[in-house]
């Protein structure tokens, strides 16, 4: 299989640690020019250390001139990985306007602005690759988890619609949907729950796997594998789709 991502500019956003690390580290083994953007400095110098040649931009994904800069600074970009963390849980009720706002500005605004950024040079060059890293939310929502399945849907509307307007310029867009993954945003989520109800985090870990066909938590980098792939030449006729790395949690077909 060629990935032809030899010399390849690759942007990962939020790619300090997580999804985004393992991610970033897929590209740059497979001899892509990687640059990581992320806010904090010392996850960021940790992360280039074990990548030779890899550069970092600290920024946040939520502060449009912060995007800006980013893009600026990483020069055309060939790939682009949109990645940031998830909003807070919670039912609809508990959720004031204000964090549906910066729910807005945190997972679909910091995509839609990255991506404008970067696909003049996509279009120019003829060739370009958008990976977004979603949630499996967008196939069956996540109990309480009502700001992360509703904007993560706005985000699949926007991607598929791009996908069918930047195609003639050998450009594809595509999304994956992880399941339950090893990171720190599941821990936290894990604890919240905890705390809120009583239940030790080790207790609900257990219930939350057995719910799972694959009965255990997945890895980053079995994400990663799939966004590497989608950021490559082997995936040139990919485009639109909303692909699910679960574990097999979701029950229905699409």
């Amino acid at each position: 299989m060629r990935f032809g991502l030899e010399g390849r500019s690759v942007l990962v956003m939020a790619g300090s640690q997580g999804i985004g690390l393992a991610t970033a580290r897929g590209f740059h083994a497979l001899g892509a020019r990687v640059c990581i953007a992320a806010r904090g400095a010392a996850a960021l110098d940790a992360a280039v250390s074990a990548m030779p040649g890899a550069t970092a931009i600290q920024g946040d994904v939520t502060d449009r001139g912060d995007i800006a800069r980013i893009i600026e600074t990483a020069g055309p970009v060939d790939v682009l990985v949109n990645n940031a963390g998830g909003p807070r849980a919670g039912r609809f009720e508990d959720v004031a306007d204000k964090e549906w706002t910066a729910a807005v500005e945190l997972t679909l605004m910091s995509a839609i602005r990255a991506t404008r950024a970067v696909l003049p040079h996509m279009r120019a060059q003829r060739w370009g690759r958008i990976v977004n890293i979603s949630s499996y939310g967008v196939k069956q929502p996540v109990p309480d988890l009502t700001l992360s399945n509703s904007i993560r849907m706005a985000v699949l509307g926007w991607a598929k619609t791009l996908a069918d307007q930047v195609g003639p310029d050998n450009v594809t867009v595509n999304t994956i949907c992880p399941g339950w993954t090893r990171t720190a945003r599941v821990t936290s989520l894990l604890d919240n729950q905890a705390r809120d109800s009583g239940v030790a985090a080790d207790e609900l870990a257990r219930g939350l796997v057995a719910q799972i066909p694959l009965r255990r938590l997945g890895e980053p980098e079995e994400i990663a594998n799939l966004a590497v792939f989608l950021g490559s030449e082997a995936a040139s006729y990919i485009t639109g789709t909303a692909i699910q790395v679960d574990g097999g949690i979701v029950k229905g077909y699409a």
